[in-house]
């Protein structure tokens, strides 16, 4: 919720407020709600909402609120939009005087400001976009996030310091959906507009100017994406000698194995897979659940004609760290390999298949397996 009282932030903040001791002072059984999203069972977040809602449960207004957006959320988890845009759609204008906690003061005695979830406002915009209105939907994640910089503004002019990291933490996810749509659609001078415009306030974030060498290689710039690439090795290195920051995201093992991941997909760019893999390793010697230096170097084998070795890693992957690896990248490209390597592909991807039934997330993409 979205509390702008200009009092102390202990008093602005709800979870940090002593009174809060778990979950469900926050909000009716949160706690239980939100380990069934952790785990991926929407289909029980549903249910759950669904019977809240039956015996009503939902005594105060920001407790309808919340359901609705783990509703809202669970729906469009299962990609069911429609019913997801339902949700919304049975609210008034986000900023309505309804969800003001000011609206209702013998239940929230001094405060003040929106009990909107943020949730909620980021699934008005993307919405439009699932359901194939594309411009509906990037016209509102713009108004998103016109509307995060002004939060950021407002909490900073009243020294909130630990708000105004979690809404520059928010910023920063809605700048990379509006960086993941438009590189969807090759619109590359916006990325690089959006990308420079946050380091332009913040030059020393590992993952912003990683994101900006991407953005340089997927448009050809590679000695721009070198220079990006050598920038964040640069910070590293000075963030293991305790002279900087690095990324607040990030521990020790991450930083390297960012550096080490970036340096890969130069050698990916050039075809020396030899020399990717070798990168890859590395990360995967440090931390064995890094996932995407599994897949990479699973596809450089690949590249490489080494289709057992290949599958081997991916394999071991998906039995070793399961819940990190089960992602359905992963999987299409272990499905690819596997109609590569055997005749009897059909079968293989059967028993893959029964498995990913049995263990998956409710809403992880079965299709992927092209069964």
């Amino acid at each position: 919720m979205e509390s702008s009282s200009p009092r102390s932030e202990s008093q602005t903040d709800p979870l940090s407020t002593p009174s809060f001791s778990t979950l469900n002072d926050l909000c009716h059984d949160l706690t239980s709600l939100q380990d069934l999203a952790n785990r991926g069972a929407w289909r029980s977040v549903i249910d759950k909402v669904s019977r809240a809602r039956a015996l009503n449960l939902l005594q105060n207004p920001h407790h309808h609120l919340t359901y609705l957006a783990y509703n809202a959320l669970a729906f469009a988890k299962l990609r069911r939009f429609n019913e997801a845009s339902a949700e919304l759609d049975s609210m008034e204008d986000l900023d309505s005087h309804h969800y003001r906690y000011e609206t209702y003061p013998k239940v929230y005695p001094n405060r003040t400001g929106s009990m909107v979830p943020f949730s909620l406002r980021w699934l008005h915009a993307l919405l439009p976009i699932k359901l194939g209105h594309r411009n509906q939907g990037v016209d509102r994640l713009y108004t998103l996030l016109d509307f995060v910089r002004d939060k950021i503004r407002d909490k900073e002019k009243n020294n909130l310091e630990h708000s105004v990291q979690i809404w520059k933490k928010r910023e920063v996810f809605v700048v990379n959906c509006i960086i993941g749509n438009h590189l969807s659609h090759k619109e590359f001078t916006v990325c690089l507009s959006l990308l420079n415009e946050l380091l332009s306030r913040d030059s020393l974030d590992l993952l912003l100017v990683s994101q900006l060498g991407y953005v340089q290689l997927q448009i050809g710039d590679l000695e721009g994406a070198k220079v990006s690439f050598s920038k964040v090795e640069g910070m590293v290195e000075e963030a293991k000698k305790g002279n900087g920051n690095g990324s607040l995201l990030l521990n020790e093992i991450e930083m390297m194995n960012l550096v080490n991941r970036n340096k890969a997909l130069v050698y990916l760019v050039g075809k020396d897979y030899v020399s990717a893999v070798r990168e890859y390793e590395e990360c995967i010697e440090r931390d064995g659940s890094d996932v995407v230096a599994l897949n990479n170097k699973a596809l450089c084998l690949m590249y490489l004609r080494d289709l057992s070795d290949s599958i081997k890693v991916l394999e071991n992957a998906l039995e070793t760290v399961p819940t990190m690896a089960l992602n359905e990248t992963l999987v299409v490209n272990l499905c690819s390999m596997y109609e590569l390597a055997y005749v009897n592909h059909s079968d293989i991807k059967r028993t893959l298949s029964n498995w990913i039934a049995r263990v998956a997330p409710d809403d992880f993409d079965a299709t992927c397996t092209r069964t």
